[in-house]
């Protein structure tokens, strides 16, 4: 059992102009992460543009980020593809490579035709052959899969899936998510703008692509909330909404990747067919930015 109470934010993957990992970037951007109050990162998610590394890449990423961090920080490797067996292949790279977990978000591309049986089964499959815990991540923008409640509910029975990160926006199906699941199953919220919300009803912690720029408010707000301090937790969950909104949910890892640019971390490109921002669009992500109180 690991504990994922906190904040892992899921960084973005430099890339220099030629689109290869920029893995001096990569260093750098860490080195100044790890002074902020984050908890630990997920490396090679949706942020980290996973889709668009191979395996070898991703498991130099997590070894790259092992090397970087403090042993204290929690490494969650992405580690889903589309297959169980080329699933089951990385979990164990990236176990040898140094990841503490691996999150597995649901396979998309026969969507319409995987029900609960072939969801649990690939599940299933994962946890009993790894060495590492498993997090469940559903991310149905992308996938066009929701994961169901009652697939994840099975899936706790399993001693090494200890959480999930529910990214579906849905405050009701984290709601649900807790009440239906043991008391030692974790559930995560994809998005800071829900965070408030979320640990209202018994979410433990985050993965907030806005965490790359903002921890230190993200953490203000958990605090507070941990204190009794709805008031102040509420004026600061509000000023999270405009800039999390604008950078995920509207510009997605192009935005995440300018937002680090304007902060003095290293952003870059994102790999194609992915564009980075023109410049009316790094002007909004600027004014959300400043009006936060984030530059």
């Amino acid at each position: 059992m690991i504990s994922l109470n906190g904040i892992f934010p899921p960084i973005p993957t430099p890339f220099g102009s030629d689109e290869s990992i920029n893995f001096i970037q990569l260093k750098s951007n860490l080195t100044r992460w790890n002074t902020w109050p984050l908890d630990g990162y997920v490396v090679a998610g949706s942020t980290g543009e996973s889709v668009s590394l191979t395996a070898d890449e991703r498991v130099d990423l997590v070894r790259a980020v092992r090397a970087a961090i403090p042993s204290e920080k929690l490494l969650i490797a992405g580690a889903g593809l589309e297959s169980t067996r080329q699933t089951v292949e990385l979990v164990r790279r990236m176990a040898d490579s140094g990841a503490d977990a691996v999150i597995v978000v649901t396979p998309s591309y026969f969507a319409p035709s995987l029900g609960p049986r072939g969801l649990i089964a690939h599940y299933l499959s994962i946890a009993e052959a790894s060495s590492l815990p498993v997090i469940l991540y559903s991310v149905p923008i992308y996938t066009h899969l929701d994961l169901p409640i009652e697939v994840v509910r099975e899936l706790t029975a399993h001693p090494r899936v200890v959480g999930v990160k529910e990214s579906g926006g849905s405050l009701a199906k984290i709601t649900s998510l807790v009440d239906q699941t043991p008391k030692d199953f974790q559930v995560l919220v994809g998005s800071a703008g829900l965070l408030l919300g979320a640990l209202v009803v018994g979410a433990v912690g985050c993965i907030p692509a806005l965490g790359n720029v903002a921890a230190t408010q993200i953490r203000e707000l958990m605090t507070a909330f941990q204190r009794g301090d709805l008031t102040r937790a509420r004026e600061v969950q509000a000023n999270l909404v405009e800039p999390n909104e604008i950078l995920t949910a509207r510009f997605g890892v192009a935005g995440v990747k300018a937002a680090l640019d304007l902060v003095g971390l290293y952003g870059g490109p994102p790999r194609s067919p992915l564009q980075p921002l023109g410049e009316p669009e790094l002007e909004v992500v600027s004014d959300a930015l400043s009006r936060a109180g984030m530059l």
